[in-house]
């Protein structure tokens, strides 16, 4: 055998199921570490802490730390929507104050606009199409002799999902 076999160790096994988010939290916080993120609550909360409409027309993508020992915030930087930067660059004291109520202290000192396009998978997921009702009729009536009720919802709305899906 070579040597190099013999340094590597064999990994560590949980031997219990994992979330992605728990398999993946190494690669992801390094990953946030270089944006200036310390923890992934700015990025996972956003939809919680920024006023409205921020909350959907925004997404945190950079934090940028001063340099030296003083404490004065960072300064955030917004993806937005196309259309929304004038009104981004004219609230910005009041999305940091609501950024920092949220976490309890002083983390952001301004904000401002990213150079980075809004990505069409930052975006907010679109709503679903309304069902038409002869598909929520004939689900209903295919599940109707199912004595359970939340099985018979469960199918049901399944049932509407499969046969709302446009064709191919």
């Amino acid at each position: 055998m070579s040597s190099k076999a013999k340094d590597v160790p064999e990994p560590k096994r949980l031997n219990r199921t994992v979330g992605v988010a728990d398999a993946l939290k190494g690669v992801l916080d390094s990953a946030l570490k270089k944006r200036g993120f310390a923890t992934r609550d700015l990025l996972t909360n956003w939809a919680a802490m920024a006023p409205k409409p921020y909350d959907r027309t925004t997404v945190p993508d950079q934090l940028k730390w001063p340099r030296g020992a003083s404490h004065e915030g960072a300064t955030l930087y917004l993806r937005c929507m196309p259309g929304q930067a004038l009104a981004l660059s004219h609230e910005g004291g009041m999305i940091a104050a609501a950024v920092n109520r949220y976490f309890g202290y002083l983390l952001v000192r301004e904000v401002r606009i990213s150079l980075e396009p809004f990505t069409a998978s930052s975006a907010p997921k679109p709503e679903r199409a309304k069902v038409p009702p002869e598909v929520v009729r004939r689900a209903e009536e295919t599940v109707a002799g199912i004595e359970d009720d939340a099985l018979r919802n469960a199918l049901s709305s399944l049932g509407q999902a499969l046969h709302s899906k446009r064709p191919r």
